[in-house]
């Protein structure tokens, strides 16, 4: 039975459980499947940072109200975020890193940085 390189494809000689031909065939193999994993990491970070952005340039004294169509208007994705905070009076707070928000009524979100 004939044994194939798993990255080329090219005839395997050797030992029985050899799955690629050379060391240049398996780190292309490897950094494929990385690759894909990366590029998807690579655009939610992409996502949270320029969530971050908005929340630090719309926020520069630590707490202000703003529509929520002032951040939309930025770009930002309210279906992205790194944590929640809940008080004890139930209140969830949503953070993008040190930085968050509190949705409100009639479309105001309440914009505060959370110094650790």
């Amino acid at each position: 039975m004939e044994r194939l390189c798993t990255d080329c494809g090219a005839e395997l000689r050797g030992r029985a459980d050899k799955k690629f031909c050379d060391d240049q065939c398996r780190s292309n193999y490897n950094n494929r499947l990385k690759a894909n994993d990366q590029s998807f990491l690579k655009q939610v970070n992409q996502i949270l940072k320029k969530n971050r952005d908005i929340l630090v340039d719309k926020n520069p004294d630590g707490k202000v109200k703003v529509k929520r169509e002032e951040l939309l208007r930025k770009g930002f994705d309210f279906g992205y975020h790194t944590h929640t905070y809940a008080t004890q009076r139930g209140i969830t707070y949503i953070f993008c890193y040190e930085y968050g928000y509190l949705q409100l009524e009639d479309d105001q979100v309440l914009l505060v940085r959370r110094d650790f």
